[in-house]
């Protein structure tokens, strides 16, 4: 059943920009008709309270670590403000959203800037 959580969630992603308002109506549908039959129900997103997501940022020229944060799932979206200002042209929501629902583990992230001599990993474990 479409708790008001699972709703005002997809609410917020639209007005965050995650999400454009014509998905957010998909969604919401989806949630109506998933209470109508039981089987459809999505599968439950994936709890954020177990694992890490670590951001690694290396000196290409020295091989020196720049950035070594380890942090609990729970606080992703931090994580992903800290990887967005070594890589601004990775879409770093879109990633979180995958993690959130599960579909993301392992490396996750691996770009390597030429320019600024960088190289930005992003895990899940």
């Amino acid at each position: 059943m479409a708790t008001a959580d699972e709703r005002l969630r997809i609410l917020k992603m639209v007005e965050e920009g995650k999400i454009t308002a014509e998905e957010g109506s998909k969604l919401l549908a989806a949630l109506r008709d998933a209470r109508k039959d039981p089987r459809m129900a999505p599968a439950p997103p994936r709890p954020l309270n177990k694992g890490w997501l670590r951001v690694r940022v290396t000196d290409t020229a020295t091989g020196r670590t720049k950035v070594n944060v380890n942090l609990p799932l729970g606080l992703l979206d931090a994580g992903m403000n800290i990887a967005t200002q070594f890589a601004p042209e990775v879409n770093f929501g879109q990633i979180a959203e995958a993690v959130r629902s599960g579909e993301l583990q392992g490396k996750i992230v691996d770009v390597f800037d030429e320019d600024g001599s960088e190289h930005v990993e992003v895990f899940v474990d």
